[in-house]
């Protein structure tokens, strides 16, 4: 299959990018800019509590990004409860930003965890509203079920936590909740290299979204780089079907085959 022919959906919208990119912690705009042409990701990600939504069209992050048409998937990144995000959500949709938005709720500060009681509410509610919903949750796969049988548009388990680095802690979780999701499943949250992300893909995910990992890089432009092409190594390795794991070696020459013959 050709690269460029593999289009996806969310919510009728086609994609081309399967790379979600967030927009902080950048060392200037101008690397920033860079990282995101690298990128080639059409979905980029930022906090509604960073825009002034008071005045979008001259807000410090939106007006470097005026040059290219872009989807923007603003986040709920500090409500700790369903009403905070809902509010947060409310007004990026008010101010004109988007329809889209990426549900963000975590009570404890020191790993971020999604609290998935409040997140399941939120992303309710949102729904009803005629939001396009994206939550970020933890690898449950009940709870990712949840989310899809609410109406999310997409569902974002994290592979560990938020700018941890630690890349996939369970692959088994995140492999099931692909296998049985109906949407696209995007794994958000603690991809550390190129090789986690090939991980991810190779797991059958449609989709990573990724900021820590490309921002507070020695080169974040390098790197955006680097994991656009480990999105596609791995997503060519899930679509091409990997071989099965086996207990004992396989003679890749056929020796087997050769010896069984002649000594009949």
């Amino acid at each position: 299959m050709s690269l460029v022919k593999d289009q996806w959906e969310i919510a009728g919208q086609t994609l081309n990018s399967r790379f979600f990119l967030g927009t902080g912690r950048y060392p200037n705009p101008f690397v920033q800019n860079q990282a995101i042409e690298a990128s080639e990701a059409e979905v980029l990600t930022f906090a509604i509590r960073r825009v002034n939504l008071d005045s979008v069209e001259d807000d410090a992050i939106l007006q470097h990004l005026q040059e290219r048409e872009f989807i923007y998937l603003p986040n709920t990144s500090g409500a700790k409860n369903a009403e905070e995000a809902i509010r947060i959500a409310r007004l990026a949709k008010a101010s004109g930003i988007s329809n889209w938005i990426k549900i963000e709720i975590s009570v404890n500060e020191r790993t971020l965890l999604p609290d998935p009681i409040e997140t399941l509410k939120a992303t309710e509610a949102l729904v009803k509203e005629g939001f396009v919903v994206l939550p970020y949750t933890s690898d449950d796969p009940v709870l990712c079920k949840k989310l899809e049988d609410a109406g999310a548009a997409a569902v974002m388990p994290g592979g560990s936590p938020i700018g941890s680095g630690l890349g996939i802690l369970n692959p088994y979780n995140l492999g099931l909740i692909i296998e049985e999701a109906r949407v696209p499943i995007i794994v958000d949250a603690g991809l550390g290299s190129a090789a986690d992300v090939a991980q991810a893909m190779e797991l059958g995910a449609s989709a990573v979204l990724m900021n820590t990992p490309v921002a507070k890089a020695k080169n974040p432009v390098q790197m955006a780089e680097a994991m656009k092409w480990a999105i596609r190594a791995g997503r060519q390795a899930y679509l091409a079907g990997r071989i099965p794991k086996r207990r004992y070696a396989t003679a890749s020459s056929g020796l087997e085959s050769y010896i069984s013959s002649s000594s009949s």
